[in-house]
């Protein structure tokens, strides 16, 4: 039934985008208006990911107010971006003082400096304030992500008179769900919950249905913090300076967020690519092939040393022939197993499984998982090689797959930690990079255990 439903909502999608592009190809506004008025925010957000950028910003003026809201904060913040360029400066101003102080800073980190000054100059002080305090945190930290807005209680108020506060900022808080209590210092000495709340007489005091916090530092990294959230299953964190003194919150729909741009970014700089920051079909040719192209040029630069390798044993090749042709088979052997070995580090990395002092240990579990893998396969290649051309190239073939995987799932597997020890994204170092720099050292291996076997 489920997937019926889902099935039967992706139909109406591509109809409904079937129809605005045929609307406004006859620039009949009107027509495109009336098939969105009866569409949910979600569905609309799913059309405007998938229109080119001035066909997103014709749909999106054709929104009413609130839902051209609601709208706007549901989109990623590059699509975001390239809305606000295309909307007239009066849309923008209105539109940005009605979004919530993190929901703007997400939007600030994907526009130009000069826009942003603007943008901020024309919010009320107060928003502003909220605003540049969030801004004020380091890029990758968790304090450039949390909310400002909430609602705390103190351990001597009483349940009936938190429930009033509560009430009280209900319309501009960013939760009502968990409650940060603090004491006189603003310092956090636990959480309450709603359910708490509503499970406790009005007379009863908030320091007997709290419980310990769980709290995270502002200039912590953001992916921890959120991945700590989604893990433990929080419905918020209460976020602190260095001294325990509350200046913010994220919430679990603020960390899920994170976690998917964080693992999209991961997922394409693995496969060599940069971030397109928004859906696939929506992104121009160009900003595509821009991403791709940096990558491919230093990939390209890389993939010389194979080739300085093979020029260097250039001699051994002419008197020995046949071992070119499993060259193919090395590297790409070696390449997978580095592969391999980076993905499984670099998630059980983000996943707070291992971290860079582990390095020794990650490196003694990767050689043996090499030296076992290499056996296996370096019997499997002795044998058959050994059938068909000779037992000495077989014996070199196998004991080159032996090599080869133990060094590369060793390479694979402690390249993501020294990444994460200098301050370098893992995803950076892996699977392009080290595919790169086996290739060029399964080929040395390769040839200096034929010239030792085969005595040429």
């Amino acid at each position: 039934m489920n997937t019926d439903r889902a099935t039967d909502l992706n139909i109406r999608t591509d109809d409904l985008i079937d129809t605005i592009e045929h609307a406004l190809s006859r620039r009949d506004l009107a027509a495109a208006s009336a098939a969105l008025d009866p569409v949910a925010p979600d569905q609309i957000v799913e059309v405007l990911d998938r229109l080119n950028a001035r066909q997103c910003a014709i749909v999106y003026r054709l929104l009413a107010k609130e839902r051209a809201l609601i709208v706007f904060e549901a989109l990623e913040p590059e699509l975001q971006g390239e809305l606000v360029r295309g909307l007239q400066d009066a849309e923008v101003a209105a539109l940005f003082a009605e979004m919530d102080p993190d929901d703007r800073v997400w939007l600030l980190d994907e526009l130009p400096a000069s826009v942003t000054q603007r943008l901020m100059r024309g919010l009320p002080a107060r928003e502003r304030d909220l605003t540049s305090a969030v801004l004020g945190y380091p890029q990758d930290s968790i304090g450039r992500r949390m909310s400002p807005e909430y609602v705390t209680t103190h351990p001597n108020l009483s349940v009936g008179e938190t429930m009033q506060r509560l009430r009280a900022r209900i319309d501009d808080a960013e939760t009502v769900y968990t409650l940060p209590v603090t004491d006189a210092a603003r310092r956090v000495v636990g959480v309450v919950s709603l359910r708490d709340l509503l499970a406790h007489d009005d007379s009863t005091l908030i320091d007997a249905v709290m419980q310990p916090a769980r709290t995270a530092i502002a200039e912590s990294d953001a992916e921890s913090t959120a991945r700590v959230c989604t893990d433990l299953g929080l419905l918020a964190v209460p976020v602190v300076d260095n001294e325990n003194r509350l200046v913010g919150i994220l919430t679990i729909d603020d960390a899920a967020r994170i976690l998917k741009r964080e693992e999209s970014e991961d997922a394409a700089r693995q496969g060599g690519v940069e971030p397109l920051g928004r859906p696939y079909l929506s992104t121009p040719i160009r900003r595509i092939v821009r991403s791709r192209i940096v990558w491919l040029f230093v990939l390209a630069i890389g993939a010389t040393l194979t080739v300085k390798v093979l020029s260097s044993f250039e001699a051994t090749l002419e008197q020995m022939t046949v071992l070119a042709l499993f060259v193919p088979l090395l590297i790409g052997t070696g390449g997978n197993t580095g592969n391999q070995a980076a993905t499984t580090v670099t998630r059980a990395l983000a996943l707070g499984e291992v971290r860079p002092r582990d390095i020794l240990a990650v490196l003694g579990r990767e050689l043996r998982v090499g030296v076992s893998l290499g056996l296996a396969l370096g019997v499997l290649g002795f044998v058959i090689t050994a059938l068909v051309y000779d037992w000495h190239i077989g014996l070199v073939i196998g004991a080159t797959l032996v090599a080869v995987c133990a060094m590369a799932a060793t390479i694979g597997g402690i390249m993501p930690l020294i990444a994460r020890t200098i301050r370098v994204d893992p995803a950076v170092f892996s699977n392009p990079f080290i595919t790169t720099f086996v290739d060029a050292a399964g080929l040395i291996v390769y040839f200096l255990i034929a010239k030792a076997i085969l005595g040429i």
